[in-house]
């Protein structure tokens, strides 16, 4: 389920974009390997992936995995979590 700026999430965990206004879109794909891949348009420059595992709060954290180009987009390949987690593009 999801509309406006919200979205609800079943099951045990949930891996989510969260779009930055401004900011190129985020698509988040689960893979049949059981990881997931994090992609938005390339190139984007300025921007960096980044991660928090609780909304509301302040500490967002960059990514550190590597970043692939794929085509025409940036891939972040990431190993399934056991918990939720949220993904950003931030400009500085």
């Amino acid at each position: 389920m999801s509309g406006g700026n919200f979205s609800l999430e079943g099951g045990f965990w949930s891996i989510v974009a969260v779009q930055t206004p401004g900011a190129p879109l985020l698509r988040v794909v689960l893979t049949s390997t059981n990881t997931v891949i994090v992609a938005w348009p390339a190139p984007s420059t300025g921007f960096s992936l980044q991660q928090i595992a609780v909304l509301g709060t302040t500490n967002w954290s960059g990514v550190t995995n590597s970043r692939t180009v794929v085509g025409s987009e940036n891939q972040v390949l990431i190993p399934l979590p056991v918990a939720n987690r949220f993904f950003r593009l931030k400009s500085p």
